[in-house]
C-alpha cells in the first residue's frame, strides 16, 4: 500500500504503524459483521430475544456439551468482567437458556445449556452452515489460511493484553505541551 496515503494519520507514522492499523481496522470490521450475522442467524433460530453476548456465553457453555463456570466461560472469551458474565447468566437463566447446577459439597456452581436451548443451537449449526460455511469452503486453502489467521489472532490477542498491562504501570510526568505528541496547536 501506498505510504503516501498515511500522512498525516496520527496512527500511521510509519509503514508497520500503518499497516498494523489496517488490520486494527478490518478486525473492527469484522467484528461487526460476525455480530450482524450471529444475532440475524440467532433469530432465525428462537434466539431472537439474546444480544450478541449473550448468544456468544450460550455457545461457550454448549462447547464440549459439559456445564462450565462462570469464570471458565470468562476464560474462554478473554474476559476481565466476571460480573458481566454473571449478569449475562442471569439473563440465560430467567430466559430458561441455561440450568444452574450446584457442585456437590462446594459454593461452586455450573451452567448448562437446556435442551431447549440445545435444540435451537443446533438449528443455528444448520444455518451458519448453509449460509456460511457452504459458501467459504470453496475458497481456496480456505483451512489453512483460516488455521494461520486464528493462530495470528491469538498471538496479537498476547501481544495487546501484555501491552494493556505494561502501559497500566506508565503515567505521565507533565502535561502534553504544544508540540509533544498528543497535543493541538489552535
Amino acid at each position: 500500500m501506498d505510504q503516501g496515503y498515511y500522512k498525516g494519520w496520527h496512527l500511521g507514522g510509519t509503514h508497520h504503524d500503518a499497516m498494523t492499523t489496517e488490520f486494527e481496522w478490518a478486525v473492527l470490521r469484522f467484528e461487526q459483521a460476525f455480530q450482524r450475522f450471529c444475532l440475524q442467524v440467532g433469530s432465525m433460530c428462537g434466539l431472537g430475544d439474546l444480544s450478541y453476548p449473550e448468544l456468544v456465553l450460550l455457545h461457550v457453555i454448549r462447547m464440549q456439551d459439559r456445564p462450565k463456570t462462570a469464570v471458565v466461560i470468562a476464560r474462554q472469551l478473554n474476559m476481565d468482567g466476571i460480573t458481566n458474565v454473571q449478569y449475562s447468566l442471569r439473563k440465560l437463566l430467567k430466559y430458561k437458556l441455561v440450568a444452574k447446577i450446584k457442585g456437590g459439597n462446594s459454593k461452586i456452581y455450573t451452567y448448562d445449556v437446556t435442551n431447549a436451548a440445545a435444540g435451537m443451537l443446533d438449528e443455528y449449526t444448520h444455518i451458519r452452515q448453509d449460509m456460511l460455511t457452504d459458501q467459504t469452503k470453496n475458497i481456496e486453502n480456505i483451512d489453512k489460511k483460516l488455521y494461520e489467521t486464528a493462530k495470528l489472532i491469538s498471538m496479537l490477542t498476547g501481544t495487546y493484553d501484555e501491552g494493556s498491562r505494561i502501559s497500566a504501570t506508565y503515567s505521565r510526568i507533565r502535561a502534553p505541551q504544544n508540540g509533544d505528541a498528543g497535543s493541538k496547536e489552535k
